[in-house]
């Protein structure tokens, strides 16, 4: 007998060999109906998989959140099958769940393109129709050979002789057609149901080595239900509308060019746009931390010393000196993060238990290597800005500095319309320093702050555990903010390092008169300021607030007769502080109005010889066809009232 405990807390004796789907059926009809897998201590299984040892078991129905992985694998299988029966001779090498959906890569003399994709939905749909079931078979190594050279799949071969020795080689079949699979899958390909779309193809290397066969890959989502793919489809238009790529043309924000992989070329509107962001942060910080900044280039025996060299090194750039005329061989680095400068800043000079905490901010430019395909936009960079800063505190004050922290992460990204957030506290990874003891006592630390932070909001933070995903030199938290269509980022951190002031032999002097190492907290808000202003591009879709906005109005006319009148308004804006733009053109007011709304300009005040006479101004909204003429003085009260930024606004209120 074999003993299992259900999610109750309910322990009961079965059969050894006694499968998921026996038990589903003698607990319900209805719950063996909906049954599609699964879970043994946690880990999916297959239904109809005999249970031979003791375990906490759970039934998954097809609505569970879990399932949707399976309907995903089972949709990739349902794929190849499809691509098989509709292009004979074609090989189907790999096919993984990825966020969102699935994809399968396959070797074809003539590469498949998007006019193929409908046809091959179309079969998938068929195959989904005979609701033929999945069943599993385990080969020998040689029998698995065997079979797929005789089929001409070489790939599948040599995937046979990548599985470890101490693994089984399964196949999966549905059907009169089978894969190597490690699985698990659901019943049937029946339960994939409908809710899928094949999305694009691509080319992908086998194994993802350019020395190696270049394939085809077509990628493909699933979801429960249709409703949940009309969103998805739908939050992907809204995503191409938004794309923060785009709009910085459109908006003449910045550009990417060969030269500078990698590197932003901000233009002026883009540039004021981000300064904004930096003044907002500075504004923020003022009263607690002191500004500073460290070198961009410092000698790679400092990096050594922190670690990087040995755990960073392939993301860092090297610097050494060139030409003739100098013998200096010191190899150096282009820094890629500011912490290990902001020790040095710390150990300048003595310091008492009474400095602390002691919080330094930079807002630091750093560079670190992504590959090529990686880059995009300013989403992913080589050279960003950093809002990084180091809190050097006792460890009596590290949970209150970590509960500081969060109330300022969360209060500005409230300012910019963020109040969706996750925080997790990401635990100690495989490859780490210090000892074990320390590593306890900061987790244990951290976990008594995590439960603060939920208890603080009242449940309207939701909180987690990343097992494994700290930085090497401590744990973290990590905060994840939602933006206008769903999608999640993940910005900020506060990250608690015991390791590296002692590393640098940092120290303070405590009240006793002896030396102590200090804590160090490592806390960023926005984390890469340009990846910030590209996450608020996409949730604003240029459409900023009045405050934020680069260009925040601009006065136009619509006849020349009201070109005086109309100066006279922006420099009356320009001495209000608002960013303002004259436009004088002699070009029809449609025009105007199309070009600077395609701008994602907030606010037109277009006056013609009525308004100029009367001293008025015709405001006009981004995004509205409405007018509203109002008195000048009266409309740039408003105007200037409005563009306050909020934590100003909080000061004066």
């Amino acid at each position: 007998m074999i003993h299992l405990t259900f999610p109750d807390g309910a322990v009961r004796d079965y059969a050894e060999g006694t499968s998921g789907a026996d038990i589903a059926a003698a607990i319900s009809k209805s719950l063996a109906k909906k049954a599609v897998a699964v879970t043994l201590d946690g880990e999916l299984a297959d239904l109809g998989e005999p249970i031979t040892r003791d375990a906490r078991i759970e039934i998954v129905t097809r609505d569970d959140a879990r399932a949707l992985e399976l309907i995903r694998h089972d949709a990739a299988h349902v794929l190849a099958e499809a691509v098989q029966d509709l292009y004979p001779g074609t090989q189907v090498t790999i096919g993984p769940v990825i966020e969102n959906g699935f994809y399968y890569d396959f070797a074809r003399n003539a590469p498949f393109t998007t006019e193929d994709l409908p046809k091959i939905e179309a079969k998938m749909r068929e195959i989904i129709a005979r609701d033929r079931p999945f069943t599993r078979e385990v080969w020998s190594r040689e029998q698995a050979k065997s079979v797929f050279a005789a089929k001409g799949e070489a790939f599948k071969v040599e995937l046979v002789d990548a599985i470890p020795e101490d693994q089984t080689v399964k196949i999966y079949k549905q059907g009169d057609w089978f894969d190597l699979c490690r699985g698990p899958h659901m019943p049937s390909t029946g339960k994939v149901g409908t809710a899928f779309k094949l999305m694009k193809v691509a080319g992908a290397y086998w194994r993802g080595d350019s020395n190696n066969p270049m394939l085809t890959r077509i990628y493909g989502t699933a979801w429960h239900d249709q409703a949940a793919l009309d969103a998805y489809l739908h939050r992907l238009e809204e995503a191409e509308k938004r794309d923060h790529r785009r709009l910085g043309r459109e908006m003449d924000l910045f550009h990417f060019q060969e030269e500078g992989p990698g590197t932003v070329f901000w233009h002026p509107k883009g540039w004021t746009l981000f300064q904004n962001l930096v003044a907002y942060m500075r504004r923020r910080l003022k009263a607690d931390y002191a500004e500073v900044n460290a070198p961009q280039v410092l000698d790679k025996s400092l990096w050594e010393t922190s670690g990087h060299w040995g755990w960073y090194k392939e993301n860092m750039f090297k610097v050494q000196s060139a030409g003739d005329d100098t013998d200096d061989e010191r190899v150096f680095a282009l820094k890629p993060m500011n912490c290990p400068g902001h020790v040095q800043i710390f150990k300048h000079g003595l310091k008492s238990y009474r400095d602390m905490p002691l919080r330094l901010a930079e807002f630091g430019a750093v560079h670190r290597y992504e590959p090529s395909g990686a880059l995009h936009g300013l989403m992913r960079v080589r050279g960003f800005t950093q809002d990084d800063a180091h809190i050097f505190c006792t460890e009596e004050q590290m949970a209150a500095e970590c509960l500081k922290i969060n109330d300022l992460i969360l209060s500005t990204y409230a300012d910019f319309g963020f109040e969706n957030i996750v925080v997790k506290l990401s635990t100690r990874p495989e490859k780490r320093v210090g000892s074990d003891a320390v590593w306890d006592h900061a987790e244990e630390v951290m976990t008594r702050v995590l439960a603060q932070i939920a208890d603080q909001s009242g449940g309207r933070i939701k909180t987690g555990i990343l097992p494994g995903e700290g930085a090497f030199y401590g744990p973290k938290f990590e905060y994840t903010l939602c933006d206008a269509i769903g999608r999640e980022w993940q910005c900020g951190t506060t990250q608690v390092d015991f390791n590296l002031p002692e590393r640098f032999g940092a120290f303070y002097v405590d009240a006793d008169g002896g030396k102590k190492t200090p804590v160090m907290i490592h806390r960023a808000i926005c984390g890469s300021m340009e990846r910030f202003t590209g996450i608020l591009i996409e949730h604003f879709a240029g459409h900023f607030p009045l405050w934020l906005a680069p260009t925040q109005l601009v006065v136009t006319t619509i006849t020349s007769d009201a070109d005086p009148y109309a100066a006279e308004v922006a420099a009356a804006a320009r001495a209000l502080d608002l960013r303002t733009d004259l436009d004088l053109r002699n070009e029809k007011i449609n025009y105007k109005v199309r070009e600077h709304s395609l701008a994602k300009v907030p606010v037109l005040l277009v006056a013609g010889r009525k308004e100029a006479a009367e001293r008025t101004v015709s405001m006009r909204r981004l995004g509205s066809n409405d007018q509203t003429v109002l008195p000048l003085d009266a409309a740039l009260a408003r105007l200037a009232e409005e563009a306050t930024p909020p934590d100003v606004r909080r000061k004066t209120v």
